[in-house]
């Protein structure tokens, strides 16, 4: 059996939950990373190896690297922030907090990395605003994959209310040459050749057309297409590549599904009860089953609603939904959880995992029929990941 543990990225450090073999007794060790805001923290099954990627205007951007299941960490900076310009010219100031000056590759283009992916040597991370980067000696160098960078829509991307950030990494299994990626609000992009070339998948499938052809929110275009501004990418598990791959995306204005590797969206939000959310989670074997939280609206509080919490998932590929609620608050819930902070490990049954902006981390070992909380109190959650390692 597996032991597995939660890797929490918040808004004071990253924090490892442990829940040994039997997902239970949880332990919480942290903050680590010099109390950086860590918006992702994922692992490597196979070595333990950590990365968590973040940053901000004080401590510029970077990524941090644990090789000892997070006692220690070392940083990888990529951006200067506030610190490094008072640092530099201040002895005495950088002598109080121990600052030298470190090679930064981007010096200020770059404000935060917001996500991590791990895809068969290469490591990526998504920054703010929006840029691939890649990293193919275990995150100690970065490179930024140009073929993004360029893209001829480019000059058209539009900020989402986080700013234009590239947020989700999905990779296609172990394939180095098929990856998606998720950048609010600009949509969804696709490469099959490692990088070099891109395309922008967005269009919604005829049926919808209509019904979608404008949304009332400026990350919302016109012309048959979803709204650019997606907020949680996933690929479901199974498919056998190209047309085949099967995709699911929590968007601003509701929850699609892609049978063709993002070519051609259908919208599956009816039985939810909001089309507004953050995350979505699918499930390790079956690719019709998927979880989402719906929150109550953009500019309605941005919490569950009538503030009751409830996990939505489907086991139809979302032909129907049904709420999941036994062990979480239904009362006063006014938390709000945010794009990156579901996961789900693969055991049988799956557990799920989802954190919360009051500091709460939240799972599900019975496929989300009941919860626990096992962490509470921390600061503000950005990101669950899972990592098991036997």
């Amino acid at each position: 059996m597996t032991h597995l543990s939660v890797l929490v990225g918040t808004t004071k450090g990253a924090f490892v939950l442990d829940g040994g073999a039997g997902r239970s007794g949880w332990q919480v060790s942290g903050p680590h990373c010099d109390l950086w805001p860590i918006n992702h923290v994922i692992g490597d099954p196979e070595t333990g190896t950590l990365w968590a990627g973040g940053g901000g205007e004080w401590h510029g951007a970077g990524v941090w690297r644990s090789v000892d299941g997070g006692a220690s960490w070392t940083l990888a900076k990529l951006a200067t922030g506030q610190i490094d310009d008072w640092a530099a010219k201040d002895p005495d100031f950088a002598a109080m907090i121990g600052w030298t000056a470190q090679p930064a590759p981007f010096g200020k283009d770059i404000a935060q990395v917001w996500s991590l992916a791990h895809v068969r040597g290469t490591i990526y991370a998504g920054t703010k605003p929006a840029t691939l980067l890649a990293s193919r000696d275990g995150g100690a160098t970065w490179t930024e994959v140009t073929g993004l960078s360029e893209h001829p829509s480019r000059p058209e991307w539009t900020p989402g209310g986080a700013g234009l950030v590239l947020h989700s990494i999905v990779p296609q299994g172990d394939d180095p040459q098929r990856l998606w990626v998720g950048i609010s609000a600009a949509g969804i992009f696709a490469t099959e050749d490692g990088g070099a070339t891109w395309e922008r998948r967005n269009r919604l499938s005829n049926a919808d057309a209509d019904r979608h052809s404008h949304h009332d929110h400026p990350a919302g275009p016109k012309g048959g297409e979803t709204g650019h501004c997606v907020h949680n990418l996933v690929r479901a598990p199974g498919q056998t590549g190209g047309a085949g791959d099967l995709l699911y995306q929590q968007n601003h204005h509701g929850v699609f599904r892609s049978r063709d590797g993002g070519r051609v969206w259908d919208d599956i939000t009816p039985g939810l009860p909001s089309t507004f959310g953050f995350p979505i989670h699918v499930h390790p074997r079956d690719p019709d089953t998927v979880w989402t939280l719906p929150l109550n609206g953009d500019i309605a509080g941005r919490f569950p609603p009538d503030a009751a919490c409830a996990v939505w998932r489907t086991r139809d590929g979302g032909k129907s939904w049904q709420a999941q609620r036994a062990g979480l608050p239904q009362t006063a819930c006014f938390f709000t959880v945010l794009r990156q902070a579901m996961a789900g490990d693969r055991r049988d049954p799956a557990g799920v995992y989802f954190g919360t902006n009051s500091g709460s981390v939240f799972a599900s070992t019975d496929e989300g029929e009941s919860w626990d909380e096992i962490a509470r109190h921390l600061p503000t959650v950005l990101s669950v990941e899972v990592l098991e390692r036997r």
